[in-house]
Order: structure tokens, then sequence, then C-alpha cells
């Protein structure tokens, strides 16, 4: 299919779209031997061959979609400078180059979305697409049905309101009890931060569910691709909200 050459070149990560126009028109980029330096210029990147600054463009990569049960102890990130533990270290396996959608703290656990589809990796965390993430929540203490009511109105965080969210009791274990709390936007330490606001600190935090995907038959560290028909829904999902 073809598309604009700004936008094949920035998808191919070469550049922005605008530096990407800029190289067109400065005669840089070539369509099968020939210069394309007219604005609107289109090409087919599956079938034409684009040379960039005199670079043959390479083949784009195969959409690739997967979950990883993320375990505690890593950081979300694709590389640290202190060389510690990061999710890419359970990325080895991948043959594409993956990324993390969102992201989860270093002693937070559960499912994590990997693609290197970035239109559909920008939706998923659009909290106008309203993409639910679910989490379970160890905290200490047992909030009352007015402090549940306070985390599914919303609370000031940062200087303004975060938005409303599920929220309710899972299961009381003594003094402590697990909480389940839905939410469509994440903040950095988000659930931890709203939590010590209506004075519950958290004890553990395992996200479970990232819209319908769950973590089933897999452990920490493990992960699984998505199935066509999974990659579909989440498409269908963010398409049609917002």
């Amino acid at each position: 299919m073809k598309m604009r050459l700004q936008k094949i070149i920035a998808q191919a990560g070469l550049a922005s779209r605008r530096q990407a126009e800029q190289w067109i028109a400065d005669g840089k980029v070539s369509v099968n031997g020939k210069v394309a330096d007219k604005p609107g210029a289109l090409a087919d990147p599956d079938k034409d061959a684009i040379k960039v600054r005199g670079k043959l463009l390479p083949p784009r990569e195969e959409k690739t979609y997967l979950i990883l049960y993320k375990p505690t102890g890593c950081l979300t990130t694709l590389r640290d400078d202190r060389e510690r533990p990061t999710v890419m270290d359970f990325m080895k396996k991948v043959s594409a180059r993956v990324f993390p959608v969102g992201r989860l703290d270093f002693n937070t656990q559960g499912l994590l979305l990997f693609t290197n589809d970035g239109a559909l990796g920008k939706k998923l965390m659009d909290a106008k697409k309203g993409v639910i993430r679910t989490y379970r929540v160890k905290v200490h203490g047992i909030p009352t049905e007015k402090d549940l009511r306070r985390l599914r109105k919303g609370i000031r965080l940062d200087n303004r309101r975060t938005a409303p969210m599920g929220a309710k009791i899972f299961r009381v274990s003594g003094k402590n009890c697990f909480l389940t709390l839905k939410l469509i936007e994440g903040k950095n330490r988000h659930i931890k931060r709203i939590c010590e606001l209506i004075r519950f600190p958290v004890i553990k935090l395992n996200r479970t569910h990232f819209a319908f995907l769950n973590l089933n038959g897999l452990k920490p560290g493990e992960f699984r691709y998505l199935t066509a028909k999974e990659v579909q829904s989440l498409k269908k999902l963010v398409d049609h909200a917002g």
C-alpha cells in the first residue's frame, strides 16, 4: 500500500516527519532509482526500493505483540546506565525490536504489553481511549466504604484530580486487605501515591489485566505472543473509543 514518503521514513525510525520532509525537498530521497523531491510523494514500503541519503531503507519489521509477566526487581526501560536489571532482559528470545507499552515500577509485578506497533501503543496509553488496567493491591489496614468512594471519585494528585476508577475490597487478610483497582490512567507511582493519600500504604502491587488480557498460564519472567484475535480486539477497542 502506498503512503507518503515522510511517513515511511519516520516509521523506520530514521527521522521525524518534519526532518524527512526536508530530506525529500533537498533531493536526498529516491524511489526505485529516481529522486523523489516533490511534496506529497508516495511509495509502497513493501515493494519499492527506497533510498535515504544514499542508503537503502531496511524492510519493515512484521508487527509483533506479546505480554510479559513482569517480576519484581527490574526496571521498565529499554536500557539502564547503571546496569540494573530491566524488562528487556526477558526479551532476548524475541527477534523483533519491541518496546514496553507504559511501565510498571521496579517492585511492581504483573502484566506488561510489548510491541513494535507504535501507533497502537500510543492509542492504548491515551486515557481518552479508556483502556482499563486492573491491579490487585495489598495495603496496610482495611479501607472503609467512604475511603473507597474517595478513590472512585478521584483524588487530587499533582494539582489535578485523578480520573474516576473502580475500587473494591477483594479479600481481608488479618489487619490488611487486598483491593481491586481499575484505572484508565497511570502516573509515576500512581497507585502507591493515591493509597498513601487515603492512609493505606501499599505492601504489594500486581497488575492482573491490561484491557481483556490476563496472565493465565504465565509465571513471573515468562511471556507469550498475542493471538491474531487478541490483536484485532485491541485495535477495535481503541478505534471505537474516544
